[in-house]
């Protein structure tokens, strides 16, 4: 049996025309050669960038990242066999962080599967439970109803991506040989009615939208009325208009907000003294949670960052929790008394405009603690930084709060970089976007993810990224001189795992820097140059401050790496936590003195 090249070219491009009329604009791909059908009449048609790759796996995340700065779907292509095994991580990470992915695989006929076919292997559900939706598309044919069958399954794919929570879709296009569609001229009319606006999706999909349950916001309106010493958490989500709408809340309420530096409440105009940024220090103190215990707790986004912080609400099980959260139910501790799937910013709206028509007491004391703690241990965290001589990781955040310029994008790299964002980064009212692939957590794809999100930005963009990760994805430091794009990587490079000095696992020297330490020794200069990319290593930090204003005014990636020692690195870390801390307990005292008297 062999493909009607006829009907190739008319049901693949059907398919990626309706695509393209419902708002997608870029695919990414590697090549290969099952995945012609595909490839080929995308480029053909124009409507898509094209995005070429040639690794699977950073394909992926750059699609990911795309797709995470845009908001919207990035279709994503390969051919047979492992090559579609390569885009798991990617879509693992889709999945958790809602992502919207379209995932568009290209198969063997079903006649050959499973019959020792060379570059196949089983793609039916290959990535489980990590899509929304996954279809075995039918083998291509040229007739009026299979054409409106491809459009409805491109809208519908795109619409099933975009819905709440947002999320990868996996098709999985079969095609016989031979691959190359027909070139001459194939209507891709399906016969219903057509309209004048080539633009105009043929189908169209609305995908339903959550509100604020007014039941809800009723609920949460009368338990803050019932509770003066309250905290909003404001977790890790993408919506940059939850800032204005949660500081509404938070000053109705006269609740201080623990802002996650990726929650987008960090940084913004909206920014005011309810929005503290100096927790994940003050609650590593067991005096200092204690004094600062709530008896409510409104939690909106994902899981925050801080262990400090989560340890803390760990240990208030008396306390009233509720939750916000439009997609899933992100409570590992089992705290919440009440979950409410809505989109944080419209709900935090709701409750504000519900309180401020009769607003509640205030605890003013209550506010001026969480306040004044905060403030002195900012404080005493940005004088220890500004007087540190050496090059060392805690240091880099504080630089950075003062040398973005307004929109630009910081992502950061997973283990000790964000760790060490939500210790170090104050709160600021410039604009800035600041995101991390959090919803694994893992280490793999950031350079590709980031690159992706620099491909779609027209403001700068800086990475920063330790040098285990940065070695995970290597390859794709490619994307970024085939694609001329522009960014800023910073490489934290202590030689290895950084963050396991501060696990308990360091305490056993035999057999640590084996296990977990995993020195490497890799001079990355060479990765850069292999890539063509520029790179400086700064060895004081007016170098740095240099190195940076040069590359974010620039063309092209520029490499800098900061070069650092794990040991010395745990030492400044408890060091600083300890002068937060004492700075946090002093304030505390001078707060109970001021109410005394």
């Amino acid at each position: 049996m062999s493909a009607d090249p006829r009907a190739l070219a008319a049901f693949v491009g059907s398919f990626l025309d309706e695509l393209a009329r419902n708002g997608v604009q870029h695919l990414c791909f590697a090549p290969g050669s099952r995945s012609t059908p595909l490839v080929m009449q995308a480029a053909r048609l124009g409507q898509l960038r094209l995005w070429d790759h040639l690794d699977e796996r950073s394909a992926a995340f750059f699609a990911l990242g795309m797709a995470k700065a845009l908001h919207e779907p990035v279709a994503l292509v390969c051919t047979s066999g492992t090559a579609a095994a390569n885009f798991l991580p990617a879509i693992v990470e889709a999945s958790a962080s809602h992502i919207p992915l379209l995932v568009l695989t290209a198969d063997r006929p079903p006649e050959v599967r499973d019959w020792g076919a060379a570059q196949t292997i089983d793609q039916i559900r290959l990535y489980g439970p990590f899509v929304k939706w996954f279809v075995d598309v039918p083998l291509p044919e040229h007739h009026p109803e299979i054409l409106r069958y491809a459009r409805a399954l491109a809208a519908r794919a795109v619409m099933t991506a975009r819905a709440c929570p947002p999320g990868p879709v996996h098709l999985n296009f079969p095609f016989r040989e031979p691959l190359i569609p027909a070139t001459d001229g194939i209507a891709l009319h399906d016969g219903r009615q057509q309209t004048d606006d080539t633009n105009r999706p043929s189908v169209c999909g609305w995908p339903a939208v959550l509100m604020a349950d007014p039941l809800a916001v009723a609920q949460v309106v009368e338990r803050i009325r019932a509770h003066r010493r309250g905290l909003i958490i404001a977790g890790p989500q993408p919506d940059p208009q939850l800032g204005p709408a949660i500081v509404k809340l938070a000053s109705v309420a006269g609740y201080p907000i623990l802002a996650d530096p990726l929650s987008q409440v960090r940084a913004g105009p909206h920014v005011d003294t309810l929005v503290l940024d100096a927790y994940d220090a003050l609650l590593r103190d067991e005096t200092l949670r204690y004094l600062l215990r709530p008896d409510f707790v409104l939690r909106v986004g994902a899981i925050p960052t801080s262990k400090a912080l989560w340890q803390f609400l760990e240990g208030q099980p008396a306390a009233d929790h509720v939750l916000v959260d439009p997609a899933g139910w992100p409570d590992p501790s089992h705290l919440a008394h009440e979950l409410i799937q809505a989109p944080p910013t419209p709900f935090c709206q709701a409750v504000a405009d519900a309180l401020a028509n009769n607003q509640p007491p205030l605890d003013i004391t209550w506010v001026k603690q969480w306040q004044e703690a905060d403030r002195a241990a900012r404080t005493a965290l940005n004088a220890a930084l500004a007087a540190m001589p050496e090059i060392a990781e805690p240091r880099l955040f504080f630089e950075l709060a003062q040398l973005l310029p307004e929109g630009a994008t910081l992502f950061v790299g997973n283990s000790m970089p964000v760790r060490d964002l939500d210790s170090f980064f104050p709160a600021t009212t410039r604009s800035l976007r600041i995101v991390a692939n959090r919803g694994v957590n893992g280490i793999d794809g950031v350079v590709s993810t980031a690159l992706g999100v620099a491909a779609v930005s027209s403001e700068p963009v800086v990475l920063v990224i330790g040098d285990l990760s940065f070695y995970h994805d290597m390859n794709g430091l490619l994307a970024a001189r085939r694609h001329a794009l522009r960014a800023t990587i910073m490489l934290l490079n202590n030689d290895g795992g950084g963050i396991f000095s501060f696990l308990p696992q360091a305490a056993y020297p035999d057999h640590f820097e084996l296990l977990f330490g995993t020195p490497h020794g890799l001079d990355f200069r060479h990765a850069a140059a292999l890539y063509g990319l520029h790179y400086v290593t700064p060895n004081s930090w007016p170098a740095f401050q240099s190195a940076l204003r040069d590359s974010l005014a620039s063309p092209g990636v520029t490499v800098i790496e900061l070069r650092t020692e794990r040991a010395r690195n745990v030492a400044l870390h408890r060091a600083l936590w300890s002068q937060a801390i004492a700075a946090g307990r002093d304030a505390l005292a001078a707060v109970a003195t001021r109410s005394a008297g």
